[in-house]
């Protein structure tokens, strides 16, 4: 029987692939920061008749990580898979997001992951076997304008991915990282601004949210990612990068093909109509719909 512990697994993502885990036989443990956030994944559990065990974990709490850990596998044994989900969102550019709150998305995207990968690996490291899966997002592929403090935490939970993927291949420890384009969840509806004190920026706003409004018009849905999450734990042989979701297969295809210089001349785009022009033109992703 695997034995996955899922953090952030309350709502969107999490509450899904938890459920869905369940679902094909798993033990599941889903962290959230209080049991009384676990209603909405109690029900959704019941109504696929499986069972999802909540358990408290506050991830930017290096004692509440480690006694959720402890309570996972003194309760089933060992923790088979950790899937690193929860995860917070910032929007702002570098001139005016308050060091606050690069701070606070790199508590909880990054510093988070480190947190319960150093409390799961020891176990996993003495049985030679384990899986570990963390969820990043293409805002960790390419910059997404007006994003800066949720885009530096997503870049760097790739550099964090691509190093533990190494560092824990010799124990027989697969490290996997999925980059989801726009996917429907509640942590869209959480950012709806973005700091603009000087009013330099409206344009770099109005380009962001017209970016996730095209998006949003067929977005991904939490269930696709579960469905990625699964392959990603189960793939023979595995793979390392995953990626689902609206934009996330052509973002991710692209970007390597991309030259820097262009992505900077998008930035410059005098109109709102060239730099959708542009950005269909260096990723395939059209998003006028969201600039009406």
């Amino acid at each position: 029987m695997t034995v996955a512990l899922i953090t952030g697994a309350n709502s969107g993502i999490g509450r899904s692939a938890a459920v869905d885990l369940a679902a094909k036989g798993w033990t599941v443990y889903g962290s959230m920061r209080g049991l009384d956030k676990g209603t909405k994944l109690a029900e959704m559990a019941e109504a696929r008749g499986v069972t999802v065990h909540p358990v408290v974990c506050d991830v930017t709490d290096t004692e509440s990580v480690n006694r959720a850990v402890a309570e996972v596998t003194e309760a089933a044994g060992q923790i088979d898979v950790l899937v690193n989900n929860a995860g917070i969102g910032g929007n702002g550019v570098s001139e005016e997001a308050p060091i606050s709150l690069y701070e606070e998305v790199m508590d909880v995207n990054v510093y988070g992951i480190i947190r319960c990968s150093q409390a799961v690996v020891p176990q996993m490291r003495a049985r030679g076997n384990g899986c570990i899966i963390n969820i990043g997002s293409i805002a960790g592929v390419i910059a997404a304008i007006s994003q800066s403090p949720y885009v530096v935490s997503k870049f760097a939970v790739e550099g964090l991915s691509e190093g533990m993927a190494q560092e824990l291949a010799p124990f027989g420890i697969r490290v996997a990282l999925i980059e989801p384009g726009i996917v429907k969840t509640a942590i869209m509806a959480k950012n709806t601004d973005a700091p603009n004190a000087t009013g330099a920026y409206d344009t770099h706003n109005r380009r962001l949210f017209a970016f996730y409004a095209a998006g949003l018009r067929t977005p991904g849905q939490p269930e696709e990612v579960a469905e990625v999450i699964h392959a990603a734990a189960t793939d023979d042989p595995p793979k390392f990068r995953y990626t689902c979701g609206w934009g996330g297969p052509e973002i991710v295809e692209r970007r390597p093909q991309m030259a820097m210089t262009d992505w900077i001349a998008l930035g410059a785009a005098p109109t709102d109509a060239e730099y959708a022009a542009g950005f269909s033109e260096l990723f395939g992703v059209d998003i006028t719909s969201g600039f009406s």
